[in-house]
């Protein structure tokens, strides 16, 4: 990390914590590099001693158990694999603080509440569906976000995009914060490397159903890519420029199909698979027909 903004290398060291919550540390006192107080924009030279002491959040700031009903698809002692539906948020933020999957999480097992995010590792968009992967113990999350920092965790997706696309291939881009709006992400020469394959599975007469795999794990990487190559995801609000309308869906028709990964304590190699929702199944008949 040497030569990274110190707020960006503790964005990296504790993923956990939003690069906003870790600035305000840092100007608390509550982040020390080398026993010393710190500032956001320090360069980090490489070999730093960091420590981090979270204060405790008040009993009323902390999320709360729900009882939500959740299709588990595979649970033991280290894991827990959900099949999410479209409409659930992950976690909470932005002015939403209850009914996600984390509240979700801590009603479902309340030994969670000891870990960070609840154990989660890995986020879907609000609206789109399939497979998450929750760790049960603080080693078990720390060796899943290793497998994702290596890449060496599997995830593929279904879509449903707009257009018909050529054949498959890989779309290379870098992905960033979108400069004209900071709630949408871009490909941009100042972005974070992104790498998305794609395959085309099925062709209809306007649109198409694809597979993706990611290969980084960017925010809002697939739905960015698509728009990218000029097959923005049927009905996606945020990127779908240059769309059609004669097409409409009520959520990006997104789903995640395929999870494999490395039990972080037996190192089985392990997949699961979840069928497509009965929304999407109704938008790929629907397309077959016409």
């Amino acid at each position: 990390m040497a030569g990274l903004r110190l707020d960006q290398a503790l964005a990296r060291l504790f993923p956990q914590y939003s690069r906003t919550r870790l600035q305000a540390w840092l100007r608390d006192g509550v982040i020390v590099v080398d026993r010393q107080p710190a500032h956001a924009r320090q360069a980090v030279v490489g070999g730093e001693a960091v420590q981090l002491a979270p204060p405790a959040l008040p009993e009323a700031a902390a999320p709360q158990a729900e009882k939500i009903p959740l299709n588990v698809v595979f649970q033991d002692a280290e894991l827990i694999v959900l099949d999410k539906p479209a409409g659930l948020v992950v976690h909470p933020g932005a002015g939403v603080h209850q009914g996600t999957l984390l509240n979700a999480l801590l009603a479902h097992a309340p030994q969670l509440a000891g870990l960070p995010r609840a154990g989660i590792v890995h986020r879907l968009d609000r609206d789109t569906s399939g497979l998450l992967v929750v760790a049960k113990t603080l080693e078990a999350q720390t060796a899943l976000v290793r497998q994702l920092a290596e890449r060496t965790v599997r995830r593929v997706y279904l879509a449903v995009v707009h257009g018909v696309p050529s054949g498959g291939g890989t779309i290379d881009e870098p992905i960033g914060r979108d400069h004209r709006s900071r709630t949408r992400m871009a490909v941009t020469r100042r972005g974070r490397e992104a790498r998305t394959r794609y395959q085309v599975v099925e062709r209809f007469a306007a649109a198409a159903l694809i597979e993706c795999q990611l290969d980084t794990g960017r925010t809002h990487q697939i739905r960015v890519h698509l728009q990218h190559l000029g097959h923005p995801i049927v009905g996606d609000p945020v990127y779908r420029r240059g769309a059609p309308a004669r097409i409409s869906f009520g959520r990006q028709a997104l789903h995640a199909r395929e999870l494999s990964l490395v039990h972080p304590r037996s190192g089985r190699a392990m997949t699961w698979r979840a069928p497509l929702p009965g929304d999407m199944k109704r938008l790929v008949a629907a397309l077959r027909r016409a």
